[in-house]
Protein backbone atom coordinates (compact mmCIF):
# COMPACT_ATOMS: atom_id res chain seq x y z
CA UNK A 1 0.00 0.00 0.00
CA UNK A 2 2.74 2.39 1.19
CA UNK A 3 4.54 1.64 -2.43
CA UNK A 4 1.47 2.63 -4.02
CA UNK A 5 0.99 6.05 -2.51
CA UNK A 6 4.80 6.85 -2.94
CA UNK A 7 4.38 5.67 -6.29
CA UNK A 8 1.32 8.16 -6.91
CA UNK A 9 2.79 11.23 -5.52
CA UNK A 10 6.38 11.13 -6.66
CA UNK A 11 4.42 11.43 -10.38
CA UNK A 12 1.87 14.13 -9.19
CA UNK A 13 3.79 17.03 -10.70
CA UNK A 14 3.55 15.19 -14.31
CA UNK A 15 -0.32 14.96 -13.79
CA UNK A 16 -1.16 18.59 -13.83
CA UNK A 17 -4.62 18.09 -15.02
CA UNK A 18 -5.19 15.74 -11.67
CA UNK A 19 -3.86 18.46 -9.30
CA UNK A 20 -6.41 21.22 -11.48
CA UNK A 21 -9.34 18.85 -10.36
CA UNK A 22 -7.67 18.82 -6.81
CA UNK A 23 -8.29 22.56 -6.47
CA UNK A 24 -11.26 23.27 -8.98
CA UNK A 25 -13.20 20.27 -6.87
CA UNK A 26 -12.49 21.64 -3.52
CA UNK A 27 -13.45 25.12 -4.60
CA UNK A 28 -16.64 24.00 -5.82
CA UNK A 29 -17.80 21.48 -2.63
CA UNK A 30 -16.83 24.13 -0.57
CA UNK A 31 -18.46 26.73 -2.59
CA UNK A 32 -21.37 24.84 -1.88
CA UNK A 33 -20.68 24.31 2.11
CA UNK A 34 -20.39 27.65 2.41
CA UNK A 35 -24.52 28.37 0.98
CA UNK A 36 -25.43 25.81 3.86
CA UNK A 37 -23.27 26.55 6.70
CA UNK A 38 -21.75 30.79 5.97
CA UNK A 39 -19.74 32.05 9.14
CA UNK A 40 -20.96 35.57 8.19
CA UNK A 41 -23.25 37.29 5.42
CA UNK A 42 -20.88 38.89 2.69
CA UNK A 43 -21.97 41.77 0.87
CA UNK A 44 -20.61 41.74 -2.56
CA UNK A 45 -20.28 44.44 -4.85
CA UNK A 46 -22.04 43.12 -7.75
CA UNK A 47 -22.77 39.34 -7.46
CA UNK A 48 -20.71 36.28 -5.31
CA UNK A 49 -19.92 35.04 -9.54
CA UNK A 50 -18.47 38.52 -9.98
CA UNK A 51 -15.73 38.29 -6.48
CA UNK A 52 -15.21 35.05 -7.47
CA UNK A 53 -14.39 35.76 -11.21
CA UNK A 54 -11.72 38.58 -10.39
CA UNK A 55 -10.30 36.20 -7.67
CA UNK A 56 -10.54 33.41 -9.57
CA UNK A 57 -8.20 35.08 -12.30
CA UNK A 58 -5.36 35.81 -9.79
CA UNK A 59 -5.65 32.07 -9.06
CA UNK A 60 -5.19 31.27 -12.95
CA UNK A 61 -2.19 33.29 -13.05
CA UNK A 62 -0.64 31.98 -9.55
CA UNK A 63 -1.25 28.29 -11.17
CA UNK A 64 0.88 29.18 -14.18
CA UNK A 65 3.40 30.52 -12.61
CA UNK A 66 3.92 27.56 -9.88
CA UNK A 67 3.41 25.01 -12.80
CA UNK A 68 7.24 26.80 -13.80
CA UNK A 69 8.25 26.46 -10.60
CA UNK A 70 7.10 23.16 -10.35
CA UNK A 71 10.39 22.26 -12.82
CA UNK A 72 12.84 24.01 -10.62
CA UNK A 73 11.02 22.17 -7.19
CA UNK A 74 11.58 18.78 -9.44
CA UNK A 75 15.16 19.27 -9.80
CA UNK A 76 16.25 20.80 -6.68
CA UNK A 77 14.25 17.74 -4.90
CA UNK A 78 16.11 15.42 -7.33
CA UNK A 79 19.62 17.16 -6.11
CA UNK A 80 19.18 16.85 -2.14
CA UNK A 81 18.49 13.15 -3.05
CA UNK A 82 21.74 12.69 -5.08
CA UNK A 83 23.99 14.87 -2.86
CA UNK A 84 22.04 13.72 0.54
CA UNK A 85 21.64 17.02 1.56
CA UNK A 86 18.58 18.27 4.01
CA UNK A 87 17.59 17.30 7.33
CA UNK A 88 16.11 14.02 6.09
CA UNK A 89 19.15 12.85 4.65
CA UNK A 90 21.61 14.03 7.77
CA UNK A 91 18.75 12.39 10.26
CA UNK A 92 18.15 9.27 8.24
CA UNK A 93 14.54 9.17 8.79
CA UNK A 94 12.34 6.70 8.00
CA UNK A 95 9.92 7.34 5.61
CA UNK A 96 6.81 8.37 7.93
CA UNK A 97 9.79 10.86 8.96
CA UNK A 98 10.71 12.08 6.20
CA UNK A 99 6.89 13.00 5.83
CA UNK A 100 6.25 15.27 8.84
CA UNK A 101 9.70 16.66 8.61
CA UNK A 102 9.09 17.63 5.26
CA UNK A 103 5.43 18.82 6.04
CA UNK A 104 6.86 20.47 8.61
CA UNK A 105 9.65 22.72 7.37
CA UNK A 106 8.12 23.33 3.82
CA UNK A 107 4.96 24.81 5.98
CA UNK A 108 7.43 26.94 8.06
CA UNK A 109 9.32 28.40 4.88
CA UNK A 110 6.70 28.29 2.51
CA UNK A 111 4.09 29.42 4.88
CA UNK A 112 4.87 31.39 8.02
CA UNK A 113 8.14 32.85 7.11
CA UNK A 114 7.23 33.97 4.25
CA UNK A 115 4.35 35.37 5.45
CA UNK A 116 5.57 36.98 8.35
CA UNK A 117 7.99 38.58 6.01
CA UNK A 118 5.58 40.09 3.65
CA UNK A 119 3.79 41.92 6.43
CA UNK A 120 7.09 43.07 7.93
CA UNK A 121 9.03 44.15 4.74
CA UNK A 122 7.38 47.60 2.32
CA UNK A 123 8.44 45.80 -0.70
CA UNK A 124 6.90 42.64 -0.55
CA UNK A 125 3.94 44.44 1.85
CA UNK A 126 3.43 46.28 -1.29
CA UNK A 127 2.47 42.79 -3.17
CA UNK A 128 0.95 41.26 -0.25
CA UNK A 129 -1.86 44.07 -0.38
CA UNK A 130 -3.69 42.92 -2.89
CA UNK A 131 -4.43 39.51 -0.73
CA UNK A 132 -5.38 41.58 2.07
CA UNK A 133 -7.94 44.18 0.46
CA UNK A 134 -10.61 41.50 -0.39
CA UNK A 135 -13.44 43.09 2.06
CA UNK A 136 -15.43 39.45 0.92
CA UNK A 137 -13.21 36.78 2.19
CA UNK A 138 -14.52 33.15 0.50
CA UNK A 139 -13.10 30.25 -0.83
CA UNK A 140 -12.07 31.57 -3.72
CA UNK A 141 -10.05 34.11 -1.42
CA UNK A 142 -7.26 31.78 -0.78
CA UNK A 143 -5.21 32.03 -3.89
CA UNK A 144 -5.70 35.91 -4.47
CA UNK A 145 -1.92 36.72 -5.09
CA UNK A 146 -0.38 39.34 -6.91
CA UNK A 147 2.21 37.58 -9.74
CA UNK A 148 5.10 39.40 -7.87
CA UNK A 149 4.37 37.31 -4.54
CA UNK A 150 3.74 34.39 -6.41
CA UNK A 151 6.71 34.56 -7.31
CA UNK A 152 8.29 35.69 -4.09
CA UNK A 153 6.46 32.16 -2.43
CA UNK A 154 7.62 29.85 -4.60
CA UNK A 155 11.11 31.11 -3.49
CA UNK A 156 10.49 30.61 0.24
CA UNK A 157 9.21 27.21 -0.75
CA UNK A 158 12.39 25.96 -2.74
CA UNK A 159 14.17 26.92 0.28
CA UNK A 160 11.90 25.36 2.21
CA UNK A 161 13.14 21.78 0.09
CA UNK A 162 16.52 22.60 0.69
CA UNK A 163 16.46 22.92 3.91
CA UNK A 164 14.80 19.71 4.37
CA UNK A 165 16.33 17.68 1.40
CA UNK A 166 12.76 16.73 0.61
CA UNK A 167 11.92 13.97 -1.41
CA UNK A 168 9.82 14.81 -4.35
CA UNK A 169 6.79 12.76 -3.03
CA UNK A 170 7.05 14.49 0.73
CA UNK A 171 6.11 17.88 -1.08
CA UNK A 172 3.57 16.20 -3.23
CA UNK A 173 1.97 15.11 -0.12
CA UNK A 174 2.68 18.22 1.58
CA UNK A 175 1.37 20.73 -1.59
CA UNK A 176 -1.45 18.49 -1.93
CA UNK A 177 -2.67 19.33 1.88
CA UNK A 178 -1.68 22.68 1.65
CA UNK A 179 -4.18 23.47 -1.90
CA UNK A 180 -7.33 21.71 0.78
CA UNK A 181 -6.03 23.91 3.62
CA UNK A 182 -5.90 27.43 1.63
CA UNK A 183 -9.50 27.06 0.45
CA UNK A 184 -10.95 25.10 3.62
CA UNK A 185 -8.89 28.07 6.29
CA UNK A 186 -10.57 31.06 3.76
CA UNK A 187 -13.84 29.69 3.33
CA UNK A 188 -17.15 31.33 4.45
CA UNK A 189 -18.03 28.64 6.52
CA UNK A 190 -18.93 28.07 10.41
CA UNK A 191 -17.80 25.33 12.36
CA UNK A 192 -18.82 24.12 16.40
CA UNK A 193 -16.73 26.57 18.41
CA UNK A 194 -15.28 23.67 20.02
CA UNK A 195 -14.47 21.87 16.80
CA UNK A 196 -12.49 24.62 15.62
CA UNK A 197 -10.82 25.74 18.68
CA UNK A 198 -9.68 22.28 18.95
CA UNK A 199 -8.81 22.05 15.66
CA UNK A 200 -6.74 25.38 16.16
CA UNK A 201 -4.10 23.87 18.70
CA UNK A 202 -2.18 22.41 15.91
CA UNK A 203 -3.33 23.12 12.47
CA UNK A 204 -4.83 26.36 11.10
CA UNK A 205 -8.57 26.78 11.41
CA UNK A 206 -11.14 29.18 9.62
CA UNK A 207 -12.22 31.09 12.67
CA UNK A 208 -8.33 31.45 13.50
CA UNK A 209 -7.46 32.66 9.62
CA UNK A 210 -10.01 34.95 9.24
CA UNK A 211 -8.55 36.72 12.54
CA UNK A 212 -5.85 37.32 10.21
CA UNK A 213 -8.45 38.93 7.21
CA UNK A 214 -9.56 41.29 10.40
CA UNK A 215 -8.72 45.07 9.03
CA UNK A 216 -7.04 46.59 11.77
CA UNK A 217 -4.11 45.87 13.90
CA UNK A 218 -2.56 43.98 16.02
CA UNK A 219 -4.98 41.41 13.95
CA UNK A 220 -3.66 41.89 10.64
CA UNK A 221 -0.09 40.75 11.93
CA UNK A 222 -0.94 37.47 13.61
CA UNK A 223 -1.68 33.78 12.66
CA UNK A 224 0.80 33.72 9.68
CA UNK A 225 0.47 29.22 9.68
CA UNK A 226 -0.86 27.85 6.51
CA UNK A 227 -1.66 24.28 7.42
CA UNK A 228 0.09 24.35 10.89
CA UNK A 229 -0.75 26.89 13.90
CA UNK A 230 2.36 25.69 15.79
CA UNK A 231 4.75 28.28 14.43
CA UNK A 232 2.42 31.26 15.48
CA UNK A 233 2.14 29.65 19.26
CA UNK A 234 5.99 29.57 18.86
CA UNK A 235 6.50 32.63 18.14
CA UNK A 236 3.97 34.61 20.05
CA UNK A 237 2.08 35.58 16.37
CA UNK A 238 -1.50 33.34 17.72
CA UNK A 239 -4.32 35.69 18.16
CA UNK A 240 -8.33 35.12 18.30
CA UNK A 241 -11.07 37.06 17.98
CA UNK A 242 -14.80 37.15 18.35
CA UNK A 243 -15.73 36.09 14.87
CA UNK A 244 -18.84 38.54 15.12
CA UNK A 245 -16.26 41.29 15.56
CA UNK A 246 -14.59 40.62 12.24
CA UNK A 247 -14.77 42.44 9.39
CA UNK A 248 -12.52 42.14 6.32
CA UNK A 249 -10.03 44.27 4.52
CA UNK A 250 -7.62 47.12 5.06
CA UNK A 251 -8.31 50.24 6.43
CA UNK A 252 -5.08 51.54 5.17
CA UNK A 253 -2.69 51.01 1.92
CA UNK A 254 -6.06 49.86 0.18
CA UNK A 255 -9.53 51.62 -1.28
CA UNK A 256 -12.42 49.52 0.20
CA UNK A 257 -14.24 49.86 -3.35
CA UNK A 258 -11.48 48.69 -5.71
CA UNK A 259 -10.96 45.76 -4.32
CA UNK A 260 -12.74 43.58 -7.13
CA UNK A 261 -10.94 46.13 -9.54
CA UNK A 262 -8.71 43.90 -11.35
CA UNK A 263 -6.94 46.16 -13.29
CA UNK A 264 -5.96 48.47 -10.37
CA UNK A 265 -5.36 45.42 -8.44
CA UNK A 266 -2.39 44.58 -10.43
CA UNK A 267 -0.90 47.66 -10.75
CA UNK A 268 -1.33 48.77 -7.05
CA UNK A 269 2.13 47.58 -5.55
CA UNK A 270 3.77 49.77 -8.42
CA UNK A 271 2.02 52.93 -7.23
CA UNK A 272 2.28 54.69 -4.01
CA UNK A 273 1.88 53.00 -1.27
CA UNK A 274 -0.88 54.91 0.58
CA UNK A 275 -2.65 57.56 -1.62
CA UNK A 276 -4.97 59.59 -0.52
CA UNK A 277 -7.43 57.98 -1.55
CA UNK A 278 -6.52 54.54 0.62
CA UNK A 279 -8.21 55.21 3.65
CA UNK A 280 -11.39 53.45 4.42
CA UNK A 281 -14.74 55.31 4.32
CA UNK A 282 -15.69 57.58 6.87
CA UNK A 283 -18.10 56.28 10.00
CA UNK A 284 -19.92 58.05 12.58
CA UNK A 285 -18.44 57.58 15.74
CA UNK A 286 -20.42 59.01 18.61
CA UNK A 287 -22.02 61.88 16.60
CA UNK A 288 -18.74 62.99 14.75
CA UNK A 289 -17.68 61.60 11.58
CA UNK A 290 -14.37 59.67 11.67
CA UNK A 291 -11.70 57.62 9.92
CA UNK A 292 -10.35 54.39 10.89
CA UNK A 293 -6.50 54.18 10.36
CA UNK A 294 -3.83 52.95 11.58
CA UNK A 295 -0.02 53.61 11.91
CA UNK A 296 3.10 51.32 11.16
CA UNK A 297 6.14 50.15 12.72
CA UNK A 298 7.49 50.08 9.60
CA UNK A 299 6.92 53.81 7.85
CA UNK A 300 5.22 52.68 4.53
CA UNK A 301 5.10 48.80 5.56
CA UNK A 302 2.81 46.42 7.27
CA UNK A 303 0.66 48.36 9.96
CA UNK A 304 1.86 48.15 13.71
CA UNK A 305 0.71 45.73 16.75
CA UNK A 306 0.82 47.55 19.65
CA UNK A 307 -3.00 47.36 21.16
CA UNK A 308 -4.56 44.52 23.00
CA UNK A 309 -5.76 41.50 21.38
CA UNK A 310 -9.32 40.47 21.90
CA UNK A 311 -10.00 36.66 22.80
CA UNK A 312 -13.01 34.47 22.21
Amino acid sequence: MWQSILDHFNTLEQRPVERLAIIVGGLLILWMIEGAIPLMPLRYRKSKVRHASVNLAFTVIHLIIHTGFGVLIVLLSDWTKTEKWGIVHWLHLSLVGTIIVSALVLDFFGGWFSHITEHKIPLFWRMHIIHHSDTNVDVTTGLRHHPLESVWRGLFFLMGILVSGSPIYAVMIYQTILTVFVAFTHANISLPLWLDKSLSFLMVSPNMHKVHHHWKQPFTDSNYGAVFSIWDRMFGTFRTMKKEDIRYGLDRYYPEERDEDFGYLMKKPFLSLLEKNDLAQPEVQGGKTGVKTQKSLLGNSGPEANSTAATG
